[in-house]
């Protein structure tokens, strides 16, 4: 088991961090993290420590996912109620990643630039901002330099194989789709079990077919021209109502 979930060795490390580089573009990113519900019945006796903020009971999955969708650790069992951040903050990923225990790699000169940064796991705006965490810039206001704006395009496109692999994780597995009927210490078996699946599987079968609606071609370019030609290229596609009345509320990316 430990094979298909491997975190962590440095020569992987170095090795997803090049797989990073090469596919989304964007360096010194060993890995990919966000957190998950998961539905369940409401326990007895819980109170509302299981009742999250989309309104059900459910648990927390949090996970750590390389560039193939594969999952590199996975943390379960919190409360529904908890945040990302707080999940985060309380896992041993965190205890570890605190205690420099964990043999991340050493910093390292971005390439073209003579600038050394660490390596790090890129996350949401749910997650703290720390030397080896990497969010987004904030946009407030809709307020953001061309420069912040293409970092956080870059960036969200390293994330996407978190909700990738989310993605194909309850795809594949349909009783994720539903309220787990079980007890919360047989959910966290459950919610186990399918990740360990699905990392084999991946070992065993790779990526295929199966994920291509959801991702951009990997042999796709996005330099800094190409990045702002692609946002000034958006454009609303009009449609309409069930009473016939038009509406522009979805968008449509140029290619």
């Amino acid at each position: 088991m430990k094979r298909h979930v491997p975190f962590v060795a440095e020569n992987m490390l170095q090795e997803i961090a090049d797989e990073f580089e090469t596919q989304w573009n964007f360096p010194n990113c060993v890995g990919a993290i966000d957190g998950k519900h998961v539905c369940i019945r409401c326990p007895q006796s819980s109170g509302s420590q299981f009742y999250d903020y989309k309104s059900y009971f459910s648990v927390h999955l949090q996970a750590i996912v390389d560039v193939k969708y594969k999952f590199m650790t996975v943390d379960i069992g919190a409360y529904g109620r908890h945040s990302d951040s707080g999940v985060f903050t309380e896992s041993s990923v965190f205890c570890h990643l605190e205690a420099e225990s964990l043999n991340l790699l050493s910093p390292r000169q971005i390439p073209h630039t003579n600038i050394t940064l660490p390596y790090v796991l890129v996350c949401d705006q749910g997650y703290p901002l720390k030397e080896y965490l990497m969010r987004p810039y904030p946009t407030e206001n809709d307020i953001v330099s061309r420069q912040k704006e293409i970092s956080n395009y870059r960036l969200s496109r390293a994330r996407r194989t978190v909700e990738c692999a989310f993605g194909i994780l309850v795809a594949k597995r349909r009783c994720l789709k539903t309220e787990l009927q079980a007890n919360p210490e047989h959910v966290d078996t459950i919610i186990r079990t399918v990740c360990s699946l699905h990392s084999i599987i991946i070992d065993k079968e790779g990526v295929n077919e199966t994920v291509a609606m959801i991702l951009i071609s990997p042999n796709q370019t996005f330099s800094a021209e190409n990045t702002i030609r692609t946002r000034q290229n958006v454009h609303r596609t009009n449609s309409t109502d069930k009473y016939g009345r038009k509406k522009t509320n979805a968008f449509d990316f140029g290619q």
